[in-house]
């Protein structure tokens, strides 16, 4: 095999005008399109349509991409990237960084259109079907699924598009993947449960499956294809499809919950958020689960989706002789931040460099309020995490003394420095000189509860970051996502464990 190649962008020419969901001027062109849900590259040139009659007197499209380092040499590993409602195998190639990430590490992608409505042939509950398949003005609907899964059309094509791709290149059988955005998540979920053992792994932005066609009245799993490598891609701002017509919460968490039972993963996750990208690493004992949220987006998926899952999970697993799920060494390892703090309003638990420790009290929410003028009203002027002191001394390795029966109290950093406070005081004395903190230590439950964030701040120059009432502190640049803040509350520190 020749060697790979290398990641290249190329530069294209932006249309911040055409606002349609797919403009068929991309095709073909350097055209590129941005907005928080499609980001574009240039289309690829070495991508290739194919259009031809595969199974049920159906002319079906797809999309071939072949990196230029592919000889036929050796078996390469294979992904199938299912694109979202309304679209194509090609715009699922430029909305994605697929190929780019093919051109550098040398494997080929299958890139399968949907039929002339644009939308697969996905799974909807028995009793929603109805609304979501009767078209009415304005509105979109899902194509009507056959009551058989196995004579589903559209699942058939990719599996028998996946045997043509293995006579025609060398593909190795044990890293075959399958990824998808929005409605290609929910076909990519469907090919999971019923035809999982094909892969070796799979992920998904957007588009979380109906809790309803994932758990029966029992509220067991429904599935007959075993655990699956598992990539969960949400954004903060997404709102689950119409049909749906449930809680977005409830829907992301049961998703979750599904993959973790079939998984077996039974252990607190490892979380790792850089930047907007929230990640927990859950091990499994048949399979690994990898969720991530960004912040700041809505429905779509993130150029660097690719990326990510490739580097953090497709990399290093494949599917071993005897059909068993094999983990390797990937590109980027599954592993939390060694150094980060999460704490939730309301819990004594923290969660503290990936495990969990009990505080001697749970975390109080403090508002610093400003009594506005003679006979004004109140008005708050901000809301800090409050912890014990006892806390802080335990996971700084620091130590503590009290005084004036624990209205008053000293805390000696390991690098030497002494912080003294007082109930109701605003003030902190660091080696006899004084600060403001953002509010003022309380006292509760027999000892002085004091604001961390303004300490792992501004002494310890730690960055923080909150959402929905949990906190989280590390040593670089993090942004805590929605749906991250709900798994590390109930998940880890409300629940106390899984």
């Amino acid at each position: 095999m020749k060697a790979k190649g290398k990641l290249t962008l190329l530069p294209g020419t932006p249309n911040d005008d055409n606002r349609d969901y797919l403009p068929e001027a991309i095709r073909g062109s350097d055209m590129v399109v941005n907005e928080n849900g499609n980001n574009s590259q240039v289309y690829p040139a070495r991508l290739v349509e194919f259009n031809e009659v595969v199974l049920d007197d159906i002319q079906d499209t797809w999309y071939e991409y072949v990196p230029a380092s592919y000889d036929g040499s050796q078996k390469v590993p294979l992904v199938v990237s299912m694109h979202g409602g309304l679209m194509t195998g090609w715009g699922q190639a430029i909305y994605t960084s697929w190929t780019l990430v093919a051109d550098r590490e040398g494997f080929i992608v299958l890139f399968p259109s949907a039929g002339s409505r644009r939308f697969w042939l996905v799974e909807v509950e028995e009793e929603k079907l109805e609304v979501a398949t009767k078209p009415r003005e304005d509105e979109i609907y899902l194509n009507t699924p056959p009551n058989n899964p196995d004579d589903n059309h559209d699942m058939n094509l990719v599996l028998r598009l996946i045997d043509r791709m293995k006579q025609k290149y060398q593909v190795d059988d044990g890293r075959v993947f399958i990824q998808g955005m929005s409605m290609g998540n929910l076909m990519t979920s469907q090919m999971a449960r019923y035809h999982g053992n094909v892969f070796a792994g799979k992920a998904g932005s957007g588009g979380p499956s109906s809790p309803g066609i994932l758990f029966d009245k029992r509220d067991e799993v429904i599935n007959r294809a075993g655990p699956l490598a598992v990539w969960q891609s949400r954004m903060e701002h997404d709102q689950v499809p119409p049909h749906f017509q449930g809680d977005t919460d409830y829907v992301v968490k049961r998703n979750r919950e599904y993959w973790k039972r079939i998984n077996q993963c039974d252990d607190l996750p490892e979380i790792k958020i850089v930047g907007e990208d929230n990640l927990a690493f859950y091990k499994g004992e048949h399979a690994d689960l990898v969720f991530r949220d960004v912040k700041n987006r809505d429905h779509g998926q993130t150029f660097d989706d690719a990326e990510l899952v490739w580097d953090y999970l497709f990399s290093g697993v494949r599917r071993g002789e005897n059909g068993e799920i094999v983990n390797g060494e990937p590109r980027s390892p599954r592993q939390g931040d060694n150094y980060a703090i999460a704490l939730a309003v309301g819990s004594d638990k923290a969660y503290v460099h990936n495990r969990l420790v009990t505080m001697s009290g749970p975390v109080l929410k403090h508002q610093k309020l400003k009594y506005h003028g003679l006979n004004g009203g109140t008005i708050v002027r901000g809301e800090y995490f409050l912890v014990p002191i006892t806390f802080l001394a335990e996971i700084f390795d620091a130590t503590t003394t009290s005084a004036e029966g624990g209205y008053s109290a000293e805390l000696k950093l390991k690098d030497g420095r002494t912080l003294q406070f007082a109930r109701g005081s605003i003030g902190c004395v660091v080696d006899q000189r004084i600060h403001s903190m953002y509010c003022e230590a309380v006292f509760k439950n027999g000892e002085l509860y004091v604001p961390i964030e303004w300490i792992c701040k501004r002494l310890l120059n730690n960055h923080t970051t909150s959402c929905e009432d949990v906190l989280y502190i590390t040593d670089h640049d993090a942004e805590l996502s929605l749906n991250m803040a709900r798994l590390i509350r109930d998940e880890i520190l409300l629940a106390g464990g899984v």
